[in-house]
């Protein structure tokens, strides 16, 4: 499914009236979530999951072509831990 999809899915789940609505809705929701995760925070959904923020420290790598060692920087990475009540719709 995408976007089209949820949008379409949420306009009648919630019986809005227009698709703008809809979509407004679900751009909030993932606006939300991207703007806390921003400021470090986590974002816990109760039956689907959380969403975190995990960080990698700096390591070393190998540039593929070249075969150089190179520094790969320290960064953060959003994470999603699935919800058990998620992975058991799933399965």
């Amino acid at each position: 499914m995408k976007k089209d999809g949820l949008v379409e899915a949420v306009m009648k789940a919630a019986e809005l009236q227009t698709k703008k609505q809809a979509e407004m809705a679900v751009d909030t929701v993932f606006a939300t979530i991207a703007k806390s995760l921003g400021r470090g925070e986590e974002v816990g959904v109760a039956g689907f999951g959380i969403f975190k923020v995990a960080h990698r420290k700096e390591r070393m790598g190998i540039n593929p072509k070249t075969q150089e060692k190179i520094r790969i920087p320290a960064a953060k990475k959003p994470k999603f831990q699935a919800a058990k009540a998620l992975k058991d719709t799933v399965n």
